[in-house]
């Protein structure tokens, strides 16, 4: 299976998406192929109006597959919301997927924390949320049984990926 992670917070705002973006480029810096996946818990939509790949959807394609000599997109209709470990499955060509979001999935978590946010989600009594590995934070002082990372050093939490979900 295709190894992932995930970045989770509390809160939006907190910095997970500027933390994942330096975390792919320092890993495709070091030579690995690297897939990503984004939660969203809105409905977006990627697909304009007007465009061919707009106009087969609506003609009732439930899946359209747009490609080029550099890139591809694939738009499927969904009933649900896919697992995220069927997601990763869409990633076999890559030595490790880097996920926003899916706090709840069963993947390897670093929870990104800032100070004016408030609570950790890891040891949270209301929810508690599992396969958190290590918390990434701008607090050098928090004492938790896992971790601590600084969160301005994404080359450290980078070094930590590596050495737990890549060996």
């Amino acid at each position: 299976m295709t190894k992932a992670i995930s970045f989770v917070a509390r809160l939006s705002g907190t910095g997970k998406t500027t933390l994942v973006e330096k975390v792919i480029g320092l890993l495709k810096e070091r030579g690995y192929k690297v897939g990503a996946i984004k939660h969203d818990a809105h409905k977006f939509e990627v697909d304009k109006p007007g465009k061919d790949s707009y106009r087969f959807t609506a003609a009732g394609a439930d899946s359209v597959l747009v490609a080029s000599s550099t890139k591809m997109a694939l738009m499927k209709c969904l009933e649900q919301e896919l697992p995220l470990e069927e997601l990763i499955g869409y990633f076999p060509d890559v030595d490790i997927v880097i996920i926003e979001g899916f706090k709840n999935s069963t993947v390897p978590k670093i929870e990104v924390h800032r100070h004016e946010y408030g609570e950790l989600l890891y040891g949270s009594t209301d929810k508690p949320y599992a396969n958190v590995i290590a918390v990434a934070s701008d607090l050098e002082d928090l004492e938790l049984d896992i971790p601590v990372l600084d969160l301005n050093d994404p080359a450290a939490i980078v070094d930590f990926v590596v050495a737990e979900i890549m060996t």
